[in-house]
């Protein structure tokens, strides 16, 4: 029991015979259930003829909570005020109390023969289907409709361009190396960069950091199609691939493409693990992940749609035309991207206005100083790795790094050169890349349901398992025997598609336990480092298959892709098995850990 406190800057004086305040409240020193509101005796009706007097230096300050109240003794805390007021003799005083707190608190008086019940009312508690029905609710619906046409007019125009550009360099030049190199500056780029760009992120107000970043997106984007076009007018094919690499629009378009990257990867962490939050609620978990997997599939709906855009203008025009029209597109939506950004913003009442609590914008400004780059730059990555490793589901965010260590028992270059290198027909191999597709999406509809149904600690440790499992029985066939037989290559190509199952699911539930464990004011800088060691991983596992670059060693980089998931699977069983009491917390709404 907390005791009832009115504490006042003013010392009332004792009124005369007929007219003041015939009790005072105070708490009850012990807690006494028996005692109730009804005790109160009520303040005496002034005098006709005596007015009001309204106190402008009295102040009172209630706190109460499961509170006893008993009027007949009294106690409280006064001051005396510098100029006090003289009252006359006949008047009363009016003493009105107001306290958030006491209207926050649910107290049941139901019960009590008293006429409290007409000064207070009985909150209504949810029932179990009400909580659930709140716990699929939105906060901001139609912001969060408004959010997913705003992610799918950007995620079209940046999955078109990340088919683009590869494509035209590779028709500048026939080796891989230059599509290689180019890929390999940009994630060194976002391991390095990541947590600067992080950092800015959360220093700045969301809407105006996110309209600035899609103009330096579509900045870098037109750079790198310039210099593109430039070499595929004027170059003439080179013998030597370093030749190439060594040109100075070649280099252009390195740097151009780091920037681009970077810009990218910050806009995605701002839309998945800042913005979805603030629209659907991070106490709202059913509808969270309804949220996430909504943008999972328009992810993948864009990156099908951009690639097939991009083959059926390669298929009719020329290259230099083609990329014309990339950027044309490109272009012609960013008016679309600064009104749907302020429409969010709008039908949510400005929530995406909202500081991000222990945030200093002004301070930001230190980190354009030109002198001041390297030193800044050092400083925020050691600060984002600081911040990373003390989150609160560094478990979960490591489980799914691990996931990216997996390049070879994945659709991606490593798998397409193998079965290609083993003489499968194309169709396979394009039928292999795009049922892995399908399976992606129907995991972000799967996703929810098992959220629903497991909550979403267990629900990530569903799909880890069942990714595992998976890809443990596929390394299984191809030890077994030669995988060139084609009931055997069946075998293997259907497990790993059904395996994506598992590592979009989790990609997905994942993605919502960063949001939940995650503070507002540090999602975008823990948000990118996560991305930054994802980075670092593809680059570890990329080095080793240079090293072992033999199709023949393929196995063993299956093998190491396999333990990585199996590593990440065993780590968020063993963090759920093992709840500390922030997660708890975090999680109390889940289901029981």
């Amino acid at each position: 029991m907390a005791p009832f406190i009115v504490s006042s800057p003013w010392t009332p004086p004792l009124p005369p015979p007929g007219c003041g305040v015939s009790s005072l409240i105070r708490g009850s020193a012990k807690p006494n259930p028996r005692r109730c509101v009804g005790h109160l005796r009520r303040l005496r009706l002034r005098p006709s003829g005596c007015p009001i007097r309204r106190l402008d230096v009295f102040t009172s300050k209630c706190f109460a909570t499961n509170t006893d109240v008993d009027g007949d003794n009294v106690a409280a805390e006064n001051t005396v005020a510098e100029n006090p007021r003289p009252l006359s003799s006949s008047c009363s005083i009016s003493v009105h109390l107001k306290s958030d707190i006491l209207d926050s608190i649910p107290l049941d008086l139901s019960n009590k023969k008293t006429d409290a019940n007409h000064i207070f009312t009985n909150l209504h508690v949810l029932s179990k289907r009400e909580q659930d029905a709140l716990a699929a609710t939105p906060t901001h619906p139609a912001s969060l409709y408004v959010l997913y046409g705003i992610s799918l007019v950007g995620n079209l125009v940046e999955q078109l361009w990340n088919f683009v550009w590869p494509a035209a360099v590779a028709i500048v030049h026939p080796s891989l190396l230059p599509v290689a190199v180019v890929g390999f500056f940009t994630k060194l780029a976002i391991f390095v960069g990541g947590p600067l760009v992080g950092k800015l992120m959360d220093c700045f107000p969301r809407v105006p950091a996110y309209h600035s970043l899609n103009v330096i997106q579509t900045a870098a984007q037109l750079l790198s199609a310039s210099m593109i076009i430039y070499a595929l007018n004027n170059t003439i094919m080179q013998s030597s691939t370093s030749s190439i690499i060594l040109q100075p629009w070649f280099m252009v378009l390195v740097v151009a493409g780091a920037i681009e990257r970077l810009a990218g990867l910050a806009l995605g962490v701002t839309m998945e693990r800042d913005w979805v939050v603030m629209l659907a609620g991070r106490n709202r978990p059913v509808a969270l992940a309804q949220a996430n997997s909504v943008l999972s599939r328009v992810d993948l709906l864009c990156e099908i749609a951009g690639a097939s855009l991009f083959g059926i203008l390669l298929s009719k025009y020329n290259p230099v035309t083609c990329l014309k029209l990339a950027c044309g597109l490109t272009i012609s939506v960013q008016p679309i991207l600064v009104i749907l950004g302020h429409v969010i913003n709008s039908l949510s009442s400005g929530v995406l206005d909202c500081s991000r609590s222990g945030i200093k914008p002004v301070g930001s400004s230190s980190l354009f100083d030109a002198r001041k780059i390297v030193e800044n730059g050092l400083d925020a990555f050691g600060h984002g790795w600081k911040e990373y490793k003390h989150q609160p589901v560094l478990p979960a965010s490591l489980a799914y790094v691990l996931l990216y260590f997996n390049i070879a028992l994945a659709p991606g270059a490593i798998m397409t050169a193998f079965l290609v290198h083993h003489g499968i027909n194309p169709s396979i191999i394009g039928g292999f890349s795009g049922l892995c597709s399908i399976m992606g999406f129907a995991a972000t509809f799967m996703s929810a349901s098992l959220v629903r149904q497991l909550g979403i600690l267990k629900a990530g440790a569903a799909g880890l398992i069942f990714q595992a499992f998976l890809l443990t029985l596929a390394v299984s066939v191809y030890w077994a025997g030669s995988i060139t037989q084609q009931a055997r290559l069946l075998i293997f190509l259907s497990l790993i598609v059904v395996s994506r199952l598992g590592h979009m699911s989790y990609d997905v539930v994942g993605t919502q336990i960063l949001q939940t464990g995650v503070p507002a004011a540090k999602a975008n800088l823990i948000g990118i480092t996560e991305v930054s060691m994802a980075s670092l991983a593809e680059l570890l596992m990329f080095g080793v298959a240079i090293i072992a670059n033999d199709v023949s060693h393929f196995g063993f980089l299956a093998t190491l892709s396999v333990s990585s998931v199996a590593v990440a699977a065993l780590i968020f069983c063993w963090w759920l098995a093992n709840p500390t009491d922030g997660q708890k917390k975090l999680f109390k709404f889940d289901a029981p850990l």
